[in-house]
């Protein structure tokens, strides 16, 4: 029996030493998302880090709610976005132009900008920061991200293939006074040492036996990932009546009807008139928005 454990992520912690990590393997929720779209290798592989970067982000904040990472750039590879939520579910998506040559991060995805967002439920106020794309890989540019909008030293190593994606995240936390001061730089040197084959084979505990035996490990119980769309006819309508009466009258119009494709999980959403009418039909006067001119 395989000792793997698909779709999880797991974190741990140095015992003494203000150091935290997370592995997170993608398997069922990864090939998820490539069915919906085919996607050339280098995207599909880029896509996958990217996935898994978000995994082990998300599970270094407590909330409830939705950590965003986009990356929007002027190269091949144009769009990036992966959602993952506090409880482990995940969409991702990316939009590229012709042939994506096999080659750098930067030169994939060209001069643009990254964003991470954190949407938390109920009337919690948004945070988003945003930085210049930097580095030759998605690790290095999270690194960066993280160097210049959080002050946290970070260091993640990232592998996608055509079937798995996996990621290990080392973050350092703020001193306590009395750890060992040479620690962090021990644990990146040797986590460092993980080949990208390791990654995306070996088991968690195998991982941090071959990299941390001779430190003391805390592992933690494992996490499930999966694929969800948070998509919905709800939030379509929503999108409609934000529109105005006004300006889904001259769509219904213009095209018969109204269709709405996600294109995150390909859900189809259509409206007709009679559909349309009565999305505002319950709203008051007062609620009904002006159409912009």
């Amino acid at each position: 029996m395989s000792l793997r454990l698909q779709d999880s992520l797991q974190r741990f912690v140095f015992e003494g030493a203000p150091i935290r990590g997370e592995i997170v393997r993608l398997d069922s929720t990864y090939r998820a998302v490539l069915d919906r779209r085919d996607y050339p290798p280098v995207v599909r592989d880029l896509l996958g880090e990217f996935m898994a970067a978000a995994a082990l982000l998300a599970a270094t904040i407590k909330f409830d709610g939705r950590l965003i990472m986009q990356v929007q750039g002027n190269g091949p590879i144009g769009l990036l976005v992966v959602e993952c939520t506090g409880g482990g579910a995940m969409r991702a998506i990316a939009q590229w132009q012709g042939d994506v040559p096999a080659g750098s991060f930067r030169a994939m995805v060209g001069d643009g900008r990254f964003a991470m967002t954190i949407d938390p439920e109920g009337s919690r106020e948004r945070y988003q920061g945003i930085v210049a794309i930097e580095g030759d890989s998605v690790a290095e540019a999270l690194e960066h991200y993280f160097a210049q909008s959080e002050q946290l030293d970070t260091r993640l190593w990232l592998a996608a293939g055509p079937d798995q994606a996996a990621g290990m995240l080392l973050q350092k936390l703020p001193q306590g006074g009395h750890e060992d001061p040479d620690m962090w730089a021990r644990a990146v040197h040797l986590g460092a040492t993980l080949t990208r084959g390791e990654l995306l084979a070996l088991p968690v505990r195998e991982i941090l036996r071959r990299l941390y035996h001779e430190e003391d490990i805390r592992l933690f119980s494992r996490k499930p990932m999966s694929f969800r769309c948070s998509c919905s006819r709800e939030r379509v309508e929503a999108v409609l009546r934000m529109l105005g009466p006004g300006e889904v009258d001259s769509i219904l119009q213009e095209q018969g009807k109204i269709d709405v494709d996600c294109e995150f999980c390909g859900s189809h959403y259509a409206f007709d008139a009679v559909d349309a009418a009565g999305l505002f039909a319950a709203l008051a006067p007062a609620d009904i928005p002006t159409t912009r001119q």
